[in-house]
C-alpha cells in the first residue's frame, strides 16, 4: 500500500473523460465519475463494507486520496460506486494496478462498475501505465466477467490469497491493446 503523507486539495478537479481531459463525465444514469475527496470517504467505506466480505479499513481509502486513479460515481449528492487504482514504476514501464472497485448494491446492473474501471485505465494510462493488473476471488463470477469483458486476461492464479483462503486470480489487461 502507498505509504504517502498528506493529502490532495480537495478543490481541484481530478474528474477524468474518456479522451483524457479534466472535466467530468456522465456515466449512465446521469451519474458523474470524478475524483474522489475526502468527504466522499465515509460513502466510499460504507459502499467497501457492504460489499466485502473482508473490507478495507477506512484508513486505507485515506491513503489513495492523491491518486488519479481513485475515482468515484456519484449521483446527485450520492456517491455510488468507486474504484481504486495507481501506477508503480516496474523496470521502466509503468504498471498499473486496479486494487478495489465497488458499486452499491442498489446501482448495480447499470453499468457502473464497467464505466469506473474503464475511467481508471484512462487515469493509470495518463500517469504512464502501459500494462495494468488486478487480483480477483475465483468464486466471484460477476467480477470476473467484467473483467474479461473490459479485456482483461487470466496471468496466474495465487493459492491462499485471501485471508478466508479463497484463491484469487492476477488478471492483465495491455493498456496498448485495449486503447486500440
Amino acid at each position: 500500500m502507498n505509504e504517502r503523507t498528506g493529502n490532495r486539495d480537495e478543490s481541484a478537479d481530478r474528474s477524468v473523460r474518456a479522451d483524457g481531459s479534466g472535466a467530468g463525465d456522465a456515466a449512465p444514469g446521469d451519474t458523474v465519475v470524478r475524483g474522489a475527496t475526502r468527504s466522499d470517504l465515509l460513502d466510499v467505506y460504507r459502499i467497501e463494507k457492504r460489499s466485502f466480505s473482508q473490507p478495507w479499513p477506512y484508513s486505507a481509502f485515506e491513503t489513495f486520496l492523491d491518486e488519479p486513479g481513485f475515482l468515484v460515481a456519484v449521483r446527485g449528492p450520492v456517491v455510488v460506486g468507486y474504484v481504486v487504482a495507481d501506477v508503480m514504476p516496474n523496470h521502466g514501464r509503468g504498471i498499473g494496478h486496479v486494487k478495489d472497485i465497488a458499486v452499491r448494491p442498489d446501482a448495480r446492473g447499470m453499468g457502473l462498475g464497467r464505466y469506473l474501471l474503464e475511467r481508471a485505465l484512462v487515469a493509470v494510462a495518463i500517469e504512464g501505465a502501459t500494462l495494468v493488473k488486478l487480483e480477483v476471488r475465483v468464486g466471484n463470477d460477476a467480477a470476473l466477467s467484467l473483467y474479461r469483458d473490459v479485456g482483461f486476461e487470466p496471468a496466474r492464479r495465487i493459492s491462499g490469497y485471501y485471508s478466508d483462503g479463497e484463491d484469487a486470480l492476477v488478471m492483465v489487461l495491455d493498456v496498448d491493446a485495449w486503447r486500440a
